[in-house]
């Protein structure tokens, strides 16, 4: 007997635009399927769940066009995931947030919509002038590559040392491909752990979040005094199977 699966065609929020000519991603979209027993099991993987890898290791079980993980750009994976939730469980999202109860639909979050106005083509990054130093300075996206780097080198870091939290100047070594033309990766470091400023550090951040494609996951509340306050949707396993841990 033969059995097949229904599949959909998720657009990316960066279309495509920063991957390599001829990457399977380049084309803006990923075939995906829909979750099965499978993928619950893989939920419900404690040693996954430990691991932290959970999501990912799901996210890779679920996508049909074929291409290396580490590539996909966050803003791209994230899009990927609220896709995964609504085809599995639907687009009703119910959690808690400061101890009150909240739900969102996720079928009306919307793609961000970044300002590239300051891409370089040629040499592939979002130029800055830093507005203390004056540093001109280039930042390119992250991939989930990156972020493994990343969490990699943290932990490394609290090994030896465990007070030693440097998750912010960490994430800038790697954002930062260059530093007024250098692209020496010893110059970008040097100048991250002891020149840049923090209001130059502040206008990385916030320049790299203008820029960087993604799926809006903010959701608005009622905070303190009536006043319409802002904050990102918390994710979890839960998130994918509701009935977690019930």
């Amino acid at each position: 007997m033969e059995f097949s699966l229904p599949t959909e065609t998720i657009e990316l929020p960066s279309k495509g635009k920063f991957y390599p000519e001829g990457h399977p991603l380049a084309s803006g979209t990923v075939e995906m399927k829909y979750m099965t027993a499978k993928e619950e099991d893989i939920l419900t993987n404690q040693n996954y769940i430990q691991k932290g890898v959970v999501i990912d290791k799901l996210l890779k079980s679920l996508l049909m066009t074929e291409f290396d993980y580490g590539d996909i750009l966050v803003g791209d994976k994230n899009a990927i995931m609220i896709a995964a939730r609504i085809l599995s469980y639907g687009k009703d999202y119910s959690f808690t947030y400061n101890g009150e109860q909240h739900s969102v639909d996720l079928s009306l979050l919307d793609n961000k919509e970044p300002d590239h106005s300051s891409y370089n083509p040629e040499t592939k990054e979002f130029m800055l002038t830093l507005p203390k130093s004056k540093y001109e300075v280039g930042i390119k996206l992250l991939t989930h590559s990156d972020d493994q780097k990343i969490d990699q080198e943290v932990s490394g870091l609290r090994k030896i040392n465990k007070d030693n939290i440097a998750e912010v100047t960490t994430r800038l070594k790697h954002l930062i491909v260059s530093i007024n033309g250098s692209r020496e990766r010893a110059d970008i470091r040097k100048f991250v752990d002891s020149y840049l400023l923090a209001a130059d550090a502040k206008a990385i951040r916030d320049h790299y979040n203008k820029v960087q494609p993604d799926i809006n996951l903010k959701f608005t509340y009622e905070g303190q005094n009536g006043v319409e306050q802002e904050a990102t949707i918390p994710i979890g396993v839960d998130f994918f199977w509701p009935d977690f841990g019930e």
